[in-house]
């Protein structure tokens, strides 16, 4: 999955987006960035497909 960008909005190119390189997962854009290890997004995803995490 190396190399994986994709908008958090797909419709413009304004929204943040979520970057897959090397070993991390960058959410966000210059001066609003969190940067995420691969374990660590893993946890996420696992997290929502659980559904432990939902919409806000």
């Amino acid at each position: 999955m190396d190399g994986l960008k994709m908008s958090l909005c797909p419709s413009c190119i304004h929204c943040p987006e979520v970057a897959i390189e090397g070993d991390e997962v960058r959410i966000g854009e210059a001066g609003n960035l969190a940067v995420l290890t691969k374990e660590e997004w893993n946890v996420l995803v696992d997290l929502i497909q659980s559904g432990q995490l939902s919409k806000v």
